[in-house]
């Protein structure tokens, strides 16, 4: 099983803290294209993808 960061990312972790911050708004940009986070996105369980894109209001 592949392992993401994601979970640990910094960039995310400013957005979680605050979402109009610089680096928080460049993750959120970051996301729509980066591969490891539509990855780590598909390992999760239904249930915790369906929080996450909730959470960060992404399709």
């Amino acid at each position: 099983m592949k392992t993401y960061r994601c979970e640990q990312c910094p960039l995310r972790a400013r957005y979680d803290a605050n979402p109009r911050s610089l680096l928080g708004r460049f993750w959120r940009f970051h996301i729509r294209f980066c591969p490891g986070w539509k990855g780590y996105l598909r390992s999760l369980s239904e249930e915790k993808r369906m929080e996450m894109k909730q959470k960060y209001g992404i399709s």
